[in-house]
């Protein structure tokens, strides 16, 4: 007797133990980024995408001044905010890097396939990406509406929620085994429950980010694309349905959170 509960002892503190050490790791990664938010290094993308939006470039020589993310050619400020969301001359519902295909199309003359196909941080996808981090800084501290009026925008949001919640693969993963309950947490860094309102809005308002164990700035096609990589899918075409989809579910989830964009990321 006396043998077995100086077992179950041993397991209670070393259970404890281990919470402990938990929430300490938890804590001092979060002091971490309290640390270095000042200095974001996706300040320095956001530089390079304000002058890539602003300088005549591509076939047409045009600048990117004109395009409509949404708020009026040109507007900037807080579209980030409310994207994705239906656009009546594509008939479509694009998210923000789809969106800026479009108008790299449309004004300046690049074949968007190209872009498509280039890769993470090649080619003119790399300019793209530095136009997302100027974009959304602008969004910073905006509220998120993402809007499920339209019928293509409802039909995207019940793409998104089949995609979160699709199981497969050889792991036998869906984005719900990690975003689909509270308190989950992976090599110490906690998991937001995208369902819920608070969750939702924590990690959708939070991306695009740059992550310091990679040293670059992650776009949100990007997070999708690693996400897809870890339970061990295909990975998706680049601006496809599926992840504008997903897109959709978390933002409209996290409606009425905040902006913290561009987020900072182990």
């Amino acid at each position: 007797m006396k043998k077995l509960y100086k077992s179950a002892l041993l397991v209670s503190l070393s259970a404890t133990a281990t919470l402990v050490f938990a929430q300490s790791a938890t804590d001092d990664i979060a002091k971490y980024r309290e640390m270095i938010a000042d200095g974001n290094p996706a300040e320095l993308y956001e530089a390079a995408g304000e002058d890539l939006w602003k300088k005549p470039m591509g076939p047409k020589n045009a600048s990117l001044e004109k395009c409509d993310l949404g708020k009026g050619p040109g507007v900037v400020k807080g579209a980030a905010a409310e994207l994705p969301r239906y656009f009546k001359d594509t008939n479509k519902v694009q998210d923000l890097e789809s969106r800026i295909l479009t108008c790299m199309e449309r004004l300046q003359g690049y074949d968007p396939k190209e872009i498509i196909s280039a890769g993470f941080e090649k080619g003119k996808r790399k300019d793209v990406e530095a136009i997302v981090a100027y974009v959304v800084t602008a969004a910073k501290g905006h509220t998120i509406n993402i809007s499920t009026k339209h019928p293509k925008e409802k039909e995207m949001y019940q793409m998104g929620k089949y995609a979160f919640y699709f199981q497969g693969g050889p792991m036998d993963f869906s984005c719900a085994s990690c975003h689909g309950e509270d308190g989950k947490r992976i090599r110490l860094q906690d998991l937001p429950n995208l369902i819920e309102q608070k969750g939702a809005a924590l990690g959708y308002g939070a991306w695009p980010a740059y992550r310091v164990s990679s040293g670059n700035f992650w776009t949100m096609q990007r997070r999708l694309n690693d996400c897809y990589r870890q339970q061990r899918f295909p990975e998706p075409i680049y601006t496809s349905d599926v992840t504008i989809a997903l897109q959709v579910f978390m933002g409209a989830n996290g409606n009425g959170g905040k902006m913290n964009t561009p987020g900072l990321k182990r």
